[in-house]
């Protein structure tokens, strides 16, 4: 690995496959010239970036990555020039990332690791590897088991709603029987919601939507007229009267999310901390107020920046605010027609309501600054 140190000898080729071989673990995109990208990644490498990393239970792509890349959303665009490890998603703990001399040229080398393996006199069990996940899947996956979101909320009128518990009880749980009243197929499951947040653009007043926040699930047992009986089946909080019975969304998440800058310029706020969270950090949810109409797709990566501070010239005394600074990065990962769900996925301070959102300033896409 000696040769390595010696970034004279390979000058920006070096430090441009260093970046991309060691961070290439994500599925491949669509990229530009390699020359472009080497310009692009030659600032982009950590200075203390290690020679080799072994991969440990619970990292995440975007984590090791971050080990090598002042950037580390960046990782999917330097992948593509990397077709020396095959199905670069999978990535196991015990995996060896290494450097190494390619025909006088850096290349990359994946020490596939072995994990153990058990004999005895009748079996023979070889432990099953889970693959690292890209980021830290279940932080969404528990918020959407309790939130969604209403892009038309005078659409709330047309769906199906409680009307009682049994034995006139006016809240229930699980194994209680509840009737709602509205049009519900019978067979799926259904979600039931209490109404909540309602996200309202700061500037123009345009209502973005009506968030729902799950209190549980129920199963129909049979209808008569348009009354439906159902069977509570779980419940996070207690069932009330005029909750929402809306069919279960898919909550299937893509594996491979591939963070990547937006293709157009996006401009926007964080609405809120769904929670009531005052102060918002690291892997905590966020809502904002820009969504697909605005091209904002799943694994996009805004940049979170907060305003400057108020002050006075010293020789004119007029106030001025000072430029915003940078405090972290919002992957999106529920995109709605007018708003989305962002996950915090770095925060250099603490985040605040109403803070600014746009392109990252170092990366791909139109609006670089």
């Amino acid at each position: 690995m000696a040769e390595y140190n010696d970034r004279a000898r390979y000058g920006w080729l070096a430090a441009y496959f260093r970046v991309a071989l060691i961070s290439g673990v994500c599925v491949a995109m669509l990229l530009g010239s390699a020359l472009a990208q080497a310009l692009t990644w030659q600032e982009g490498l950590r200075g203390d970036a290690p020679e080799r990393y072994t991969v440990v239970r619970g990292d995440t792509l975007w984590g090791i990555s971050g080990r090598f890349l002042q950037h580390p959303w960046q990782w999917p665009e330097v992948w593509q020039v990397n077709p020396q490890i095959r199905n670069p998603h999978l990535i196991y703990p015990g995996d060896v990332v290494y450097l190494y001399d390619c025909n006088g040229r850096p290349c990359l080398g994946l020490e596939r690791g072995q994990g153990t393996v058990r004999l005895s006199p009748e079996v023979r069990r070889i432990p099953t590897r889970e693959a690292i996940e890209p980021i830290p899947l279940e932080v969404i996956r528990h918020f959407l088991r309790d939130h969604r979101i209403v892009d038309d909320p005078e659409a709330l009128d047309e769906l199906a709603y409680v009307v009682a518990g049994d034995d006139r009880r006016i809240i229930s749980g699980a194994g209680d029987r509840i009737y709602a009243r509205g049009e519900i197929e019978r067979g799926p499951r259904y979600g039931i919601y209490r109404i909540g947040e309602r996200y309202s653009d700061a500037t123009t007043g345009e209502l973005l939507g009506l968030e729902l926040e799950g209190v549980g699930q129920a199963r129909v047992q049979r209808a008569e007229e348009d009354i439906v009986v159902l069977e509570v089946l779980s419940a996070t909080q207690e069932v009330r009267n005029n909750d929402i019975i809306l069919p279960l969304e898919s909550r299937e998440l893509v594996r491979e999310f591939v963070p990547r800058a937006p293709d157009g310029a996006v401009d926007g706020r964080i609405l809120a901390a769904p929670g009531g969270v005052r102060f918002i950090g690291r892997l905590q949810v966020v809502a904002l107020d820009r969504g697909r109409r605005d091209g904002l797709e799943a694994g996009h990566v805004l940049q979170v920046e907060q305003q400057g501070e108020r002050v006075n010239d010293p020789r004119s005394g007029e106030i001025l605010r000072l430029p915003g600074n940078e405090a972290g990065l919002i992957m999106v990962f529920r995109p709605y027609e007018k708003m989305s769900y962002g996950l915090v996925m770095r925060a250099s301070r603490t985040l605040e309501v109403g803070d600014r959102v746009h392109n990252p300033r170092h990366g791909r896409g139109v609006a670089q600054r």
